[in-house]
């Protein structure tokens, strides 16, 4: 496994390197696929074993992302790409990726909001995004899931 981020809330550590992929139309498509990429444009390439680490709780979670597992990118509204950074900003597809397979399955790690939300904010940080845009979509992040997820 790769560390590919430690700090005392949270570890994570990846069997090979994330390989993300951007998904584009072909003559061939129906009306149903092209529909499919303009809402999930992105596509992870290959399978991805995950291992998280909460190192406050000392619990350990593994998973895997699935080789095809399509997403939409960073659930940013274009009104504030200008401050944050567009959905499709390529320091946020692996960040979004894992978070968004997360929220779709929470029992991934026992269903603990706030460690998903550590775990997006970890890898924002692994990819240098400054503290005030992390700070921003940390809490949008956060306040979504609990008013709207209901997670």
């Amino acid at each position: 496994m790769i560390n590919w981020y430690t700090n005392p809330k949270v570890s994570i550590y990846f069997g090979d390197i994330p390989l993300v992929g951007v998904r584009y139309y072909l003559p061939s498509m129906t009306k149903e696929e092209k529909k499919s990429i303009e809402k999930y444009p992105f596509i992870c390439r290959k399978e991805l074993r995950v291992c998280l680490i909460d190192n406050r709780k000392n619990k350990t979670y593994n998973f895997i992302i699935p080789k095809g597992y399509c997403y939409d990118g960073a659930s940013i509204p274009r009104f504030f790409w200008r401050v944050i950074g567009a959905n499709t900003d390529n320091k946020f597809l692996i960040a979004a990726m894992v978070h968004d397979v997360l929220c779709e399955n929470h029992s991934y790690i026992d269903n603990d909001r706030s460690f998903s939300t550590e775990v997006f904010n970890a890898l924002l940080e692994v990819n240098d995004i400054n503290k005030v845009k992390r700070y921003c979509m940390k809490h949008s992040v956060d306040f979504f899931q609990k008013i709207f997820c209901k997670w």
